[in-house]
């Protein structure tokens, strides 16, 4: 499996590297991101039992960092998570994010509460340590922009929404509590014009690239399995937007990672 053109020092700020698709052949998907441009990426731990593993991967492979929670679609099968215990699994030196936590109420809106009990526990977590909260939301625009404004007006925070692809009124509200919005393949799908209007708009200094991999992937990959190679035709795709070349927009996105993902931008090279 060949590596698309690189763009050198892109980052993929969301992946799951511990999932079946991918850990398989681990070295190799490393390897092609690296062939890639991609120097650093973030896997997520989307469920607190499977931390230990997901730190194992980011412990091994340079360039490699992580973040855990518990995701909302996971939130009523998994035991509640506590602020003690993320803020704890925070002090290692690799975990540079909380989540991703959120609102999925596409699929599990019967679990709504738990959900939102959950969010309010990261969104604590994220206070207290000042990591980035990783947001995950689908169908659930109007409680998900109320819970993330009153927790910031109880103390402030840093978050991004991770492959953003709800409504203009959501990323609105993101962009005015200063969030980042994160674009996935999802915005280099044919029929998601709407969704790259939204980006347009939004300003670039707010903008994160990622895979979601083992997940959407970007054309010319779509339907087949994703991995975070495959963030530099994302990007390619999308650069038009903010009318930038993919390079200025590699370079922009990255700067806008370090700024966020401040413990990432300060670990040793």
């Amino acid at each position: 499996m060949s590596s698309p053109d690189p763009l050198p020092g892109l980052v993929d700020s969301h992946c799951h590297l511990d999932f079946p698709e991918l850990i398989e052949e681990l070295p190799d998907v490393v390897a092609r991101a690296k062939a890639a441009g991609v120097g650093r990426m973030v896997t997520i731990c989307t469920r607190l039992r499977h931390e230990p593993r997901v730190r194992a991967i980011a412990e091994a492979h340079e360039g490699v960092f992580y973040a855990a929670g518990t995701h909302p679609m996971s939130a009523a099968e998994e035991p509640m998570a506590t602020v003690d215990e993320l803020v704890a699994l925070a002090r290692h030196p690799r975990m540079v994010g909380i989540g991703e936590t959120g609102l999925d109420y596409h699929y599990t809106a019967n679990s709504a509460e738990v959900q939102r009990t959950s969010l309010r526990i990261h969104i604590e977590a994220a206070q207290e340590t000042g990591l980035p909260l990783i947001i995950h939301s689908r169908d659930a625009d109007q409680d998900m922009a109320r819970i993330l404004a009153e927790g910031f007006l109880v103390k402030p925070y840093t978050c991004v929404m991770h492959c953003f692809s709800s409504g203009e009124a959501l990323a609105e509200a993101a962009l005015e509590l200063g969030f980042y919005l994160s674009v996935s393949g999802i915005a280099a799908f044919p029929k998601s014009g709407e969704l790259r209007d939204i980006f347009r708009h939004a300003p670039l200094d707010r903008i994160l690239v990622e895979t979601d991999s083992p997940y959407l992937a970007p054309p010319p990959h779509r339907g087949k399995r994703n991995e975070p190679a495959y963030v530099a035709h994302t990007a390619r795709a999308v650069a038009h937007l903010w009318d930038l070349s993919p390079e200025e927009f590699a370079r922009a996105t990255a700067a806008n990672f370090d700024r966020l993902f401040t413990k990432a931008a300060q670990a040793p090279a």
